[in-house]
């Protein structure tokens, strides 16, 4: 299905074969700095939001911009995966993109931090992009063109797919393509690998109850949501909503921003400590913390250590512009996990 076939050999889990790969949308991510008043003037809608727009739509609000546009490459999933990948697990990314020079340079990004492409071409779609607006109080504010991302099917991802991994990323706004989020999840667990999921938004949350259920109870192993996605699934709080994910997978992970996160397991719960810092952008914070909290899960930390490398990777995140950490401060991070490897 993929353009890289995964191995299907037993010794290839331990050659080659990815310990960790995402399943999710390879989005381009474009990056623009922007005033309150620029917002106002050439973007309807409310200022954080997010709405799925064309490309045309996309290329119109860009072109009305005098500030440089930054692209990389981006997506929940990628993003998570790419940040394990530069920590020193061998990696790999499943999504569509379509036939043009944003998908080379996804293949390409991915392929320069570590990260296995395995990327499903479809012609006749462009390949996903996201606008995000940034604004000097660090609040983003996206226009999102899916595009090819959203022509996954079911029958793109066989259990074969995931032979030998480990740990298998789903990122939650696939639950809007039910049956594909299924099948992901099916085929994970017929081969034998873990499966976490990242609650993506509180739209997701309230959108998709049903098959998050479902999902949660049957296949999910690890799960992380922030505070609004919480709130989503149980209202009563960050709290009673950890204890009830809690009882559904066995790892539950609540992130709480500035006052760090919640992490449940076997009836235990801890709370780890944000990391401190001035932040500049909030993209890719929750991305970066499944990062290098799997990091640390894929190479057998205490939970308390695993929430402590991701806070340490968000914190990374929000100090840059874009969901990308820079490598050197990748490299620090890989330093306290290979302290205790």
């Amino acid at each position: 299905m993929t353009e890289a076939p995964p191995a299907h050999s037993a010794d290839a889990a331990h050659a080659g074969t990815p310990e960790l790969i995402g399943v999710g949308s390879p989005l381009v991510d474009l990056l623009l700095s922007v005033d309150d008043d620029f917002l106002q003037r050439h973007v309807p809608g409310a200022k954080g939001g997010m709405e799925l727009v064309s490309a045309e739509t996309i290329i119109a609000i860009a072109g009305q911009a005098t500030s440089p546009i930054t692209q990389a490459a981006g997506g929940a999933a990628s993003n998570t995966v790419v940040g394990c990948a530069n920590l020193g697990i061998r990696s790999a990314f499943i999504g569509c993109v379509g036939d043009d020079d944003f998908a080379a340079f996804y293949r390409d990004a991915l392929t320069s931090q570590g990260c296995e492409p395995r990327l499903i071409t479809t012609p006749d779609q462009p390949t996903g992009r996201v606008l995000s607006l940034i604004t000097p109080d660090a609040q983003r504010t996206l226009r999102t063109c899916l595009g090819a991302a959203a022509a996954i099917t079911p029958a793109q991802v066989q259990p074969a797919d995931f032979h030998g991994v480990r740990l298998v990323m789903l990122e939650g706004y696939a639950l809007f393509n039910q049956p594909f989020a299924r099948a992901v999840a099916e085929a994970a667990t017929a081969a034998g690998a873990k499966l976490a999921l990242d609650l993506a938004s509180f739209e997701v949350v309230r959108a998709n109850r049903e098959v998050l259920a479902e999902l949660l109870d049957h296949h999910v192993d690890i799960v992380f949501a922030n505070e609004d996605e919480a709130k989503a699934w149980n209202p009563a709080g960050p709290e009673a909503a950890l204890a009830d994910l809690a009882a559904r997978v066995d790892v539950a992970v609540v992130k709480l921003g500035k006052d760090g996160a919640l992490i449940a397991n076997q009836g235990a719960t801890t709370r780890v400590a944000a990391e401190v810092v001035e932040a500049v952008d909030t993209t890719g914070a929750g991305d970066c913390f499944a990062a290098g909290f799997l990091a640390g899960w894929l190479k057998n930390l205490p939970l308390v250590e695993c929430g402590r490398l991701g806070a340490m990777a968000g914190a990374a995140v929000v100090q840059v512009v874009g969901a990308q950490v820079p490598r050197p401060q990748w490299l620090k991070i890989k330093g306290y996990l290979d302290a205790w490897t």
